[in-house]
């Protein structure tokens, strides 16, 4: 733990131009919130304290962060940054180190970027250092304004800028990194005399300044780090740069992904090498891929685990397991709680729920099962359905080892099939069937000759 530094996350803000009735800090990047994107940066620095400050929709946010070791800090009327600064200032007045600020909905700032800024900061003694980068069209940011010798003299907000101050391309990020107490005293002096009538972190700049103490801005090369969201093409945009980011080290790492531009792999999935991702295909959460596997085209896994050398063909998967050798699909889904053995082999249009399947079993097309225990070497002929849900409970059905069951079968739950039977196509199996017994339950058949005009 770092104990000379404290990080302080503004996420109180609405985000009017998203248009949504979401906190925009909770809007998703490739499955994971923006805020946790941010999180997941400042972690790796491993601060001795992390203060998020809420303010729209807060309670929502505070639950999206359940389980993380941050400290809340409520601005209950959005002023600003600078203000959102300050009621971060009871929460860290006794602490003396270095205090980093983020905004919650920078989602692409990296680790290593905030280590060198940071280290930048310890180095050269500044009161206060900028994360800055040049843009073509700095359209919307904060311009960093230097003088002659270079040094910074100030930030001049877009509403606030005249047109030479436009024309710089040197752009504020909205991270920084200031000495306490020199902030502390700073934002007590700022004032909203600006278009917005807003608290800005940027006056801190000029005031700083004013008094003699160093500031410095670090420009990085590229702005794709930087990038604010504030819009839903601003979204897209990042989320095109994170998708591409973690598709390149995939390839680098031995994953074959035909037509990256129709593949989405979340950052936390993990693939084995040697597989092949096919287009069209959506890898989110912790979904972890052995080696040697085909998946898709136009497949969808989220927080899974897939063993070496299984197809995923144009199926569905959420929260199961699949053991290795084994084939889904094509048009499969495996709905949450189902766990597949070696080598099991689910056909089209057929689905899995909360199930165990035993290795070397198939659910051939067209069938149903949930809430089902099935052993070893069954076969599940086309259109069987196991028929769990009696209007108030879900029943287990038991299939044991062996067992087959011919096509169109309904299984009335809760029921057991022993080992090695046989149950007849056609047949509404009401009662447990011993081992190794043929059992047929359905009306016998009945031919009448027609009566014709």
């Amino acid at each position: 733990m770092n104990n000379k530094l404290a990080v302080v996350i503004l996420a109180a803000g609405e985000g009017t131009r998203m248009k949504s009735a979401y906190p925009k800090v909770l809007h998703s990047l490739m499955g994971r919130p923006l805020l946790r994107w941010v999180l997941s940066s400042v972690y790796a620095l491993a601060p001795a304290r992390v203060c998020v400050v809420v303010g729209h929709r807060a309670q929502e946010v505070r639950q999206a962060l359940k389980g993380d070791a941050v400290m809340f800090i409520e601005q209950k009327k959005q002023s600003g940054s600078g203000d959102a600064l300050i009621r971060a200032a009871g929460a860290l007045k006794s602490f003396s180190g270095d205090i980093l600020v983020l905004c919650g909905d920078t989602p692409l700032i990296s680790a290593a970027t905030l280590k060198n800024l940071y280290a930048r900061h310890r180095r050269q003694n500044n009161a206060a250092t900028i994360l800055s980068s040049r843009m073509n069209n700095p359209f919307g940011y904060g311009r960093i304004c230097r003088l002659e010798s270079g040094a910074v003299s100030g930030i001049v907000e877009e509403k606030d800028a005249d047109d030479a101050q436009k024309k710089i391309n040197e752009i504020n990020s909205g991270i920084y990194c200031f000495t306490s107490p020199l902030i502390w005293s700073a934002l007590k002096k700022i004032r909203p005399e600006n278009k917005k009538r807003e608290y800005y972190l940027t006056d801190a700049v000029e005031i700083l300044n004013a008094q003699g103490a160093r500031v410095d801005a670090a420009c990085i090369p590229s702005g794709d780090e930087i990038m604010g969201v504030n819009t839903r093409l601003d979204l897209a945009r990042a989320e095109n740069v994170a998708r591409q980011a973690t598709l390149e080290k995939l390839m680098l790492s031995g994953v074959t992904i035909i037509n990256p531009a129709t593949v989405s792999v979340s950052p936390d999935a993990k693939i084995g090498r040697d597989t092949v991702i096919y287009p069209f295909t959506i890898i989110e959460g912790d979904t972890v891929t052995g080696e040697n596997c085909a998946i898709g085209p136009g497949s969808f896994i989220r927080n899974s685990v897939i063993g070496d050398s299984v197809e995923v063909r144009s199926s569905y998967i959420y929260d199961s397991t699949v053991a290795a050798g084994a084939k889904i699909g094509p048009f499969s889904h495996l709905r949450p709680g189902t766990k597949l053995g070696e080598a099991v082999k689910v056909g089209n249009f057929s689905e899995v729920k909360k199930s165990v399947v035993g290795a070397g079993s198939k659910v051939n097309h067209l069938s149903y099962v949930g809430d089902s225990r099935i052993g070893k070497g069954v076969n599940i002929g086309a259109g069987t359905i196991t028929c769990n849900y009696d209007g108030i409970n879900k029943n287990i059905t038991v299939i044991d080892d062996n067992v087959f069951v011919g096509s169109n079968v309904n299984l009335v739950a809760p029921v057991r099939v022993g080992r090695g039977a046989v149950l007849g196509a056609g047949s509404t199996i009401t009662d447990d069937v011993p081992p190794a017994m043929l059992a047929i339950a359905r009306a016998r058949q009945v031919n009448k000759t027609r009566k014709h005009k």
